[in-house]
């Protein structure tokens, strides 16, 4: 896939680096020793077999789980550091669930304004003009006054990814954002993040969409067992995979 974009560092610099990063669930290590720097526009996706610590990584990256060894540091600052300001952390790092964590009581306008209103003050008016070009960009500008029980999975979906574009993020983490939509539902959601990785969005991506996968993914990361297995560009994992392990997950989802 051929994109053209805008980079504002400089290329090859990190803007997420993960680095030597160890994760304990009780005795359970689930992530052991991971390092992987994500480059500013390139869309990272990342698979492998459930339970091999795919999902973990990316809560990591926003604090929702906290690490036990090593670092993560985004634009070269640490965000794993206990002095680490996990609030304007998480304004610069948008996630988007698999389950879309909608507040029920409030319009999809009203989901996508809440956060900069509350959290970066801003003002009503500003955040509604933001609020429906983005709603507009996701397919959804006909839909800013309904609320989520009047959506389908896949449009709730999108109202989410909305949301976390409001914040106007570095870098967005999608977890499975797919997994939990009617098949006929995930083409739209796909869609949407075609289009941001288009843009130059920044973007690690857990997923068990192959297609999308090799078409949108600039590396392919494959873990397994709480460790990165192999690494590669989309053409080179796919047709040409270097580990028996790669070649063997491949072989169960192709």
């Amino acid at each position: 896939m051929s994109r053209s974009r805008q980079r504002g560092r400089v290329e090859g610099q990190a803007l997420v680096e993960f680095d030597q990063v160890d994760k304990y669930f009780g005795d359970t290590h689930v992530l052991k020793d991971v390092s992987l720097d994500i480059e500013e526009g390139d869309v990272t996706v990342v698979i492998g077999p459930s339970g091999s610590g795919k999902s973990t990584l990316l809560r990591c990256a926003n604090r929702l789980e906290e690490i036990q060894g090593g670092e993560i540091r985004l634009d070269g600052q640490s965000i794993s550091s206990p002095d680490a300001d996990i609030d304007r952390l998480r304004q610069r790092i948008g996630m988007v669930f698999q389950s879309f964590n909608l507040f029920p009581h409030k319009t999809a306008l009203e989901n996508v304004t809440l956060a900069p209103r509350k959290v970066r003050g801003v003002d009503k008016q500003t955040a509604r003009e933001r609020a429906e070009r983005l709603l507009d960009q996701v397919g959804l500008g006909k839909q800013k006054a309904s609320y989520p029980n009047q959506l389908s999975g896949g449009q709730q979906q999108r109202v989410a990814i909305a949301r976390a574009l409001a914040m106007d993020p570095k870098v967005m983490l999608f977890d499975e954002v797919t997994s939990a939509l009617d098949p006929e539902l995930v083409g739209e959601v796909l869609g949407v993040m075609r289009d941001l990785a288009e843009d130059g969005m920044t973007m690690m991506v857990v997923t068990h969409e192959m297609g999308f996968a090799r078409e949108v993914g600039d590396r392919i990361v494959l873990m397994a067992d709480g460790e990165i297995v192999e690494t590669a560009a989309p053409q080179k994992f796919f047709d040409d995979p270097d580990t028996e392990r790669a070649k063997r997950f491949l072989s169960r989802m192709l």
